[in-house]
């Protein structure tokens, strides 16, 4: 006699037990997607990751998210550039927000598409100073320099969240943006 382990739908609250990947692992295609479109805003990507699934661990995740991540085209990459939302400032911040905006949008009428940047690791009192001297030292490349630049930083944002994603600890809409001051704690952007 074999006893079969029970599915989702036979214990709906099984589903608030799972940690992060399990989750990610057992949830519908759309929501996994949705999910994922959290860490990424490209659909193709976040289906190509959506349909490897399930994932043993979290490094078969980032590695397929970063296989995935290197198939994506010019319009996959401007949909996820795009998907990146503006700076949102404290008051504290609100002097060097002008020149940060102006930095901006310089590098948006040269390059296209909105200025990423991971900034895992930063202590939000150190955000400015890291952001200011990065969109300088980028306006001065070329435009592939630019492209290979931008392209790493989008996946090293994209395997913070999805690494997040994975110990359960991203809260759904709260993945991004990719350089949103108040993201910058601990091991966030």
């Amino acid at each position: 006699m074999s006893f079969e382990e029970p599915t989702l739908h036979d214990d709906p609250d099984r589903f608030d037990r799972l940690d992060g990947l399990d989750r990610l692992n057992a949830a519908d295609p759309d929501d996994a997607e949705a999910a994922l479109l959290a860490c990424c805003g490209s659909r193709r990507w976040a289906r190509r990751v959506a349909a490897h699934r399930p994932y043993p661990a979290p490094d078969a995740l980032l590695a397929a998210a970063d296989t995935a991540a290197r198939a994506l085209g010019r319009a996959d990459l401007c949909e996820a550039f795009a998907a990146e939302a503006a700076a949102a400032f404290t008051p504290s911040q609100a002097r060097a927000a002008g020149a940060l905006r102006a930095a901006h949008a310089a590098y948006e009428r040269r390059f296209g598409h909105v200025f990423v940047i991971c900034l895992d690791g930063c202590r939000p009192e150190d955000a400015l100073g890291r952001l200011l001297p990065a969109l300088a030292a980028r306006l001065a490349g070329t435009l592939p320099e630019e492209h290979a630049t931008a392209c790493e930083e989008l996946r090293r944002i994209a395997r913070g969240r999805l690494t997040r994603l994975a110990e359960g600890t991203l809260v759904p809409g709260c993945g991004g943006p990719a350089w949103d001051l108040r993201e910058c704690q601990g091991s966030r952007q």
